[in-house]
């Protein structure tokens, strides 16, 4: 198939084999739950062994393997701009070692890796695709789409190694082959939130709409000391000692389509039609919001979320893991009792209004794409770009349902340079608890001093609590000091803008240049400090430092303005 072709719709008779079955599942059950977790198998065990990981560090194997296949996944997603359920055939990931096929309405988002610092874990990809002919070594530009049956992985945000069979992403894993990688998780390796995806230049945003991305969540246990710093999961405990209640929120945005009677992209997939993405036909400017979808949580749209215990803290982990929209979360107690699993796009932004409460309910952010936070931040709001993660302590003050709404972020602050109208993503249930009575940001700072006087050691815990009592500080579990004026050796400039003045392509540039992966831009001095200050010429674009060897990793959102960062070489 060319990369110029129009959107596929798949043989008729494949159609009408599997109607039955994709609507005979209860169509109102869209739970949203945490994802499946990849099973991990030991290499010290037998071949026919597998094993998940327990609660004590000594369990835990120091070599693990991983299977994955790349496939195409039979689905159904419902569709708010019509108020039914669409059958979609989209590209995807599976655990090889799952048993039995996933069925229909197993939702759209790979399962999640569960890690460990100290691990070595090797992943093996199989890609299942079809052949694709277009995944020819040489010749043409490296700006224009191809190879969309051609994948890799990247491991966005881990400290790992970059090169050879490490995270990356210069390599290409052709239809029909496997290919292991190796990631060596350092035993300093900071606990957080991070989250994998195909990075093969030329089908990377075409193949993460799809669906083709999950949570990688680094799990440590390291105890701050009077002189290192730790771990924040030693903090987050239940007065048992067990961990607090996790939710992993994976947000996409899955753009399928179909083809009308005239052979154009519609987003209006009729019964009997079979959405999918082979093309960038339906990716041009404003084409999400002409879409009438929404983001999907946990591959589940307009769905309900597992019910939380009233006043119980809980650590929700965000990853936005989409290409399109900018995500402005919000947490509103839902006043209102119009039914919402059949709302259609046009009728939300009036929907909100009428069904949840004009007060945000204030959260407590400790941690921003896999890193801890210098201090606990109190938001009513996290503006999440694509590639971007939250980790925010969440307290549901009383018994009742509230709205996960994603709100309307102003043009600037958009990826696609609009104020999107505000979208439902969905509905959590507080149950039984107790209420919380006062400010959240007091009741969440005393129950932080609290999980301090529980769980830290004695050389410690008066650092750990004077400083939760201080704005509530945690500079006993930021994974590196802050950066000071005074250690920045130098100056990066930087301009990102798209060339769409050639008719059919578009080259993205940096510097004016069109990407180029032979081609090195930048040689800089190891153990340098730079600040980058970053500017789009054409709509905002997000910045982030691609793969971390001992620095850390920060990202921004750069619109029509400059925004600076400095970073650790």
């Amino acid at each position: 198939m060319s990369v110029s072709d129009k959107i596929a719709i798949f043989g008729m008779a494949s159609v009408f084999s599997v109607t039955h079955a994709l609507f005979a599942v209860a169509q109102e059950a869209r739970a949203v739950t945490n994802p499946l977790a990849y099973m991990l198998q030991p290499i010290t065990k037998s071949q026919g062994m597998l094993k998940t990981f327990e609660q004590s560090r000594e369990t835990f194997p120091g070599e693990v393997l991983l299977d994955m296949n790349a496939t195409y996944l039979d689905r159904q997603i419902y569709n708010p701009a019509t108020a039914r359920y669409d059958h979609v055939k989209l590209r995807g990931y599976q655990d090889a070692r799952q048993t039995g096929l996933s069925g229909a309405d197993t939702p759209l988002v790979g399962p999640t890796i569960d890690l460990r610092p100290g691990q070595t874990v090797r992943v093996t990809l199989h890609n299942l695709f079809p052949q694709d002919s277009t995944c020819g070594i040489g010749g043409g530009s490296a700006n224009t789409p191809h190879c969309f049956n051609g994948t890799n992985l990247h491991s966005h945000g881990l400290w790992v190694n970059p090169s050879g069979n490490g995270d990356n992403v210069l390599i290409s894993i052709r239809p029909g082959v496997s290919f292991q990688y190796e990631y060596n998780i350092a035993v300093e390796h900071p606990a957080g939130t991070f989250w994998y995806h195909p990075h093969l230049h030329g089908s990377t945003a075409l193949q993460v709409s799809s669906g083709m991305s999950g949570a990688l969540i680094i799990r440590g246990d390291r105890m701050p000391t009077p002189t290192e710093t730790g771990d924040i999961d030693r903090l987050l405990k239940r007065p048992g000692g067990s961990d607090i209640a996790e939710r992993v929120l994976v947000l996409q945005q899955i753009q399928y389509a179909c083809t009308d009677n005239n052979g154009d992209i519609t987003y209006d997939c009729q019964p009997g039609q079979v959405g999918g993405i082979e093309s960038y036909d339906q990716f041009g400017p404003g084409s999400w919001p002409a879409s009438g979808r929404f983001t999907s949580v946990n591959g589940q749209v307009l769905g309900q979320l597992a019910s939380a215990e009233a006043g119980s803290v809980e650590r929700w982990r965000m990853i936005h893991a989409g290409v399109r929209d900018t995500i402005n979360f919000e947490i509103r107690r839902k006043t209102g009792t119009t039914a919402f699993r059949t709302l259609a796009a046009a009728d939300t932004d009036r929907w909100i209004d009428q069904n949840c409460g004009k007060d945000t309910i204030p959260y407590g952010v400790v941690a921003q794409d896999g890193l801890t936070m210098a201090q606990v931040q109190m938001r009513q709001q996290a503006i999440l770009q694509p590639g971007y993660r939250v980790d925010a302590l969440v307290v549901l003050p009383g018994a009742g349902d509230y709205c996960i709404i994603d709100g309307a972020a102003p043009a600037a602050a958009s990826v696609n340079q609009e104020a999107p109208s505000r979208r439902l993503l969905g509905i959590v249930t507080a149950v039984g608890g107790h209420a919380v009575n006062g400010e959240i940001g007091t009741y969440l700072q005393d129950w932080l001093i609290s999980a301090a006087e529980r769980t830290m050691s004695q050389n410690v815990a008066g650092k750990v609590i004077d400083d939760l009592k201080n704005e509530m500080s945690l500079s006993s579990f930021i994974p590196h000091p802050d950066i000071d004026a005074g250690e920045v050796t130098g100056e990066q400039q930087l301009v990102f803008n798209i060339d769409v003045k050639q008719p059919g392509a578009a080259f993205f540039e940096v510097d004016g240049k069109p990407y180029d992966p032979n081609r090195i831009d930048r040689t800089l001095p190891l153990s340098g400090v730079d600040e980058w200050t970053l500017r789009s010429d054409f709509v905002s674009h997000p910045f982030h430092i691609h793969v971390n060897l001992v620095s850390d990793h920060q990202n921004c959102r750069c619109g029509r303005q400059r925004c600076q960062r400095a970073w650790r070489r």
